[in-house]
């Protein structure tokens, strides 16, 4: 009775490893977190100072009370909702997901439609020279038919 050696753990791991998609999704782990400087530098440098002028830059110190608030820090008694930070980190979320949007996803996307068109208008150019080269070859094969019909020889 013979065994089949299964392939050990490290050569498991190791084939594992050097599939593509494992080295594509390394890269792309590296090239977003690289990718993320750059939006939260636009998002903190343009667009925060932008909407600060406009009204405040931080809304995390507005809140609620669901029952009488008293006091603060450690002795505040009541339930205190802090809707101002869940507003802040939605407005943040907005404005990051538009910077992305219009400023890398929007001209992308047209970049590579533009690649696209381009090869298509290629493609297309190229079929039509095929077929006018076979309709010529037809053309001469059919006239080289009708001289050897006709008694004459090709040269």
């Amino acid at each position: 009775m013979s065994e089949k050696q299964q392939p050990g753990v490290w050569e498991g791991f190791k084939t594992f490893l050097m599939r593509g998609n494992v080295i594509d999704l390394a890269v792309a782990v590296v090239i977003g977190a690289a990718f993320t400087n750059i939006v939260n530098s636009v998002v903190k440098g343009i667009i925060n100072p932008l909407v600060g002028a406009v009204g405040t830059k931080n809304l995390d110190s507005y809140s609620s009370c669901v029952k009488s608030c008293h006091g603060s820090g450690a002795t505040a008694t009541g339930v205190r909702i802090m809707w101002g930070s869940v507003l802040g980190a939605t407005l943040s979320f907005v404005i990051t997901a538009a910077v992305v949007y219009f400023l890398m996803v929007l001209p992308m996307s047209k970049f590579l439609a533009r690649q696209a068109a381009r090869q298509k208008a290629k493609e297309g150019t190229q079929e039509v020279i095929e077929v006018s080269e076979l309709e010529v070859l037809k053309e001469i094969r059919d006239a080289l038919l009708a001289q050897r019909g006709s008694g004459q020889r090709p040269d």
